[in-house]
């Protein structure tokens, strides 16, 4: 990855200054594997608050691209948070839980110390379209047990569109998903041309991922499957709908992760040992109770790749 696909943008002198953080295509999902755009990690930033992965994918036609089957893979060390725009969602997980994902509604699912799960798209569905993001555990709860959470939050109205607050506060609304650290996580809608501006908590910094429509971030212009950084200080942010038709944006938002992570493939750790532990043992199966069993899924088990031949370093952000 160049550290070209990063740009900062200075909007204003005296206004906040928003990071651009571009997508890259990536495949996800193993033999199967569907096409996503991923925005966090990248080089230049690593996390946003806890949240360390952004993917967006669609809308895909899933009789053109099979739609999603993601077989039974573990995580450790990581919540994942689930939300669609369009579609339905399949999820088994080794903690006994069969549920789906529909528009509009969050599922939020805690590795801990490891759990496994799959992912398939409902014969119902036609058009895939949604994302998948990954918090971070800290060090504290990395090891905790698996859990798994269901919201359906209610719009909440704003002067010029209406906000779902999946996870924290904003706009008088509070979920009632527990979380780790600090966290906001919301889908905005905005009208054409329309402008709101948001109270936010100062020590949180901020990522606003676009969906759908032209937008301007703190000043500063965001075109589709960007994703805009602002850093902790404002205690506002305001978002202008530059375009004709609605725009459709993910809010995520925390206070500064401070701990360096090790993240490869669905795992994530503190060293290398983590990682290499954590692969032989859902390799392997030589702890059974490590990852657990995903029953109802029609198929294998989803094989980890081969570790690369370089040893994996800690990353965070710079401060």
């Amino acid at each position: 990855m160049s550290t070209a696909e990063t740009d900062l943008v200075e909007p204003h002198a005296a206004g906040p200054r928003v990071e651009v953080l571009p997508p890259r295509d990536v495949p996800l999902g193993g033999p199967r594997a569907m096409t996503v755009r991923r925005t966090l990690p990248q080089r230049s930033r690593t996390l946003i608050g806890a949240w360390c992965f952004v993917d967006h994918y669609g809308p895909d036609d899933v009789a053109h691209t099979g739609g999603m089957d993601v077989a039974p893979h573990p995580h450790t060390g990581l919540q994942t948070v689930s939300w669609l725009f369009t579609g339905e969602i399949e999820h088994r997980d080794s903690l006994g839980v069969h549920a789906f994902v529909r528009p509009g509604e969050v599922n939020l699912m805690t590795s801990g110390h490891g759990i496994a799960h799959s992912e398939v798209s409902t014969p119902a569905t036609t058009t895939l379209h949604g994302v998948q993001l990954w918090v971070a555990l800290p060090e504290e709860h990395r090891h905790t047990g698996r859990d798994f959470h269901h919201h359906a939050p209610a719009p909440v109205a704003l002067d010029g569109g209406e906000a779902r607050v999946f996870l924290g506060s904003l706009a008088g609304d509070t979920s009632p998903v527990p979380t780790f650290t600090p966290l906001l996580g919301a889908e905005l809608s905005l009208r054409p041309h329309a402008t709101v501006t948001l109270d936010v908590d100062p020590a949180f910094e901020h990522g606003l991922l676009v969906d759908r429509g032209e937008v301007t971030f703190a000043g500063t212009p965001l075109h589709p499957a960007d994703l805009g950084y602002l850093a902790p200080g404002p205690t506002t942010i305001t978002l202008t709908n530059t375009g004709d038709t609605d725009a459709r944006l993910i809010l995520l938002g925390g206070t500064p992760f401070e701990e360096q992570i090790v993240m490869w493939w669905n795992f994530i750790g503190r060293s290398q040992d983590d990682i290499t532990r954590a692969r032989e043992e859902w390799m392997s199966s030589a702890n059974p109770d490590r990852f657990g069993a995903v029953d109802g899924y029609p198929g294998d088990r989803l094989p980890a790749p081969e570790l690369p031949g370089i040893p994996l370093k800690p990353r965070g952000n710079k401060r």
